[in-house]
C-alpha cells in the first residue's frame, strides 16, 4: 500500500514542507539551513511533524469520547462500573519535545519534567516564575545552578520564603524573590484584602517581565480559572512564555471533575499553543490516601507559538527585566 493511502496527513505534511524549503533555498541567496537539533532534523520540520502526529491524537480524543459517551457531556472522567479508562487518557502528552528532555529537582514529589534547559541556561538573562512553593525549592534552585542567569520569581500564601534549597544559599536567594500572593483570575490586592491576588499578566507587568522561560503552577485547584484569564488577555496572539510545568487538580470544587467542562479548559491551552510532552501522576497523594480518585496529575506543556530558544534556532539573547 502506498505510503499517501495509509498516511496522507503525514504525506502532505512532508510535502509542504519540502516545497517551503525549496523556495527558500532557491529565491533567497542568503539563506541557509537551520541547525540540526538533538533528533538530527531541522528543528522547523521536527515541530511541524510533531503537529502532525498531535493532530491525529485529537483525532483519537473524538473517537474515544464517541466510544464512551457518545457525546462529551455523558463521558465519566473516573468511572467505576468496569470501563477501562480514566480522564487523563483522554489527553495524552503526544507531543515530543524537541530537545533534551529531564527531570529537574528532587526524585519524588517537588521534581517536574523541563524541555531544552541546555537551550535556555546560555542566557544572560532568564525568568523563572514558580506559584506554590510550599517550602521545597529543588526544582528552582537546580535551574539556577544550571542556568546562572536565571532569577526566579516565587508566590505561595502558605509559606514565609523559599524552601533551604536557596534559602541557605548566598548566590541563589540573591537571584530570588518571594512575594506572599496568590495567582487568581483577578486583582485582589487592596489594603483589605486578604490574602493579596494578582493575576499573571499583573506579576509579569509590575515584574517589568515580557517573557517568562520557565513558567511553575501548583495552587491547588486555582490552575483553571487563573490561565483561562492568562489566555483570553492576549486575545489570540502567542502567550509570553517558553514552557508551564503544571500539577492539575481535578476536584469536585468547582465542577471541574464534569469532562465537558475539563475538555473545554484544555481545548484553549491547546488552541493558545500550548501542546503537553510529558504527565506524571502524583502517586505520593495516592499512595498517602488510599482508595482516593487519581486526580493529581503533573503535566509539562511547550508553547509552540512565538519566538523563543524552544521553537527557534535563534542564538540565545537576553530579555527585559
Amino acid at each position: 500500500m502506498a505510503l499517501y493511502t495509509r498516511h496522507p496527513r503525514f504525506t502532505a505534511a512532508l510535502l509542504v514542507l519540502i516545497v517551503i524549503s525549496l523556495y527558500m533555498f532557491t529565491s533567497d541567496p542568503s539563506f541557509r539551513p537551520v541547525t540540526f537539533n538533538l533528533h538530527g532534523g531541522p528543528l522547523v520540520e521536527t515541530l511541524a511533524l510533531e503537529e502532525v502526529y498531535y493532530d491525529k491524537m485529537l483525532q483519537q480524543r473524538q473517537e474515544l469520547i464517541k466510544k464512551w459517551g457518545p457525546t462529551s457531556d455523558k463521558v465519566d472522567p473516573f468511572p467505576s462500573n468496569g470501563e477501562f479508562y480514566t480522564l487523563w487518557d483522554f489527553f495524552l502528552p503526544s507531543f515530543r519535545c524537541p530537545h533534551r528532555l529531564e527531570r529537574i529537582g528532587i526524585m519524588g514529589d517537588g521534581g517536574k519534567w523541563v524541555c531544552g534547559l541546555e537551550r535556555i541556561a546560555p542566557k544572560k538573562q532568564c525568568v523563572i516564575y514558580s506559584f506554590g512553593v510550599n517550602g521545597e525549592s529543588s526544582f528552582e534552585a537546580d535551574i539556577m545552578k544550571t542556568a546562572p542567569g536565571c532569577e526566579v520569581y516565587g508566590y505561595d500564601l502558605s509559606v514565609n520564603s523559599f524552601g533551604p534549597e536557596i534559602e541557605e544559599d548566598r548566590d541563589l536567594s540573591s537571584r530570588a524573590h518571594f512575594f506572599p500572593f496568590a495567582l487568581g483570575p483577578e486583582d485582589k490586592h487592596t489594603l483589605t484584602d486578604y490574602p493579596k491576588m494578582y493575576t499573571l499578566r499583573t506579576l509579569m507587568a509590575l515584574n517589568r517581565h515580557d517573557f517568562i522561560d520557565i513558567l511553575k503552577v501548583d495552587i491547588e485547584g486555582n490552575e483553571f480559572d487563573s490561565l483561562s484569564t492568562f489566555i483570553d488577555s492576549f486575545h489570540g496572539e502567542p502567550l509570553p512564555f517558553g514552557q508551564i510545568q503544571i500539577e492539575i487538580h481535578v476536584y469536585q470544587e468547582g465542577n471541574w471533575g464534569y469532562f465537558p467542562k475539563f475538555l473545554d479548559w484544555w481545548e484553549k491551552l491547546e488552541a493558545a499553543g500550548l501542546r503537553p510532552f510529558f504527565s506524571e501522576p502524583n502517586l505520593v497523594y495516592v499512595n498517602l490516601v488510599r482508595g482516593v480518585r487519581p486526580d493529581l496529575v503533573e503535566y509539562s506543556f511547550i508553547n509552540i507559538r512565538g519566538d523563543h530558544e524552544l521553537v527557534s534556532n535563534r542564538p540565545a539573547s537576553p530579555r527585559s527585566h
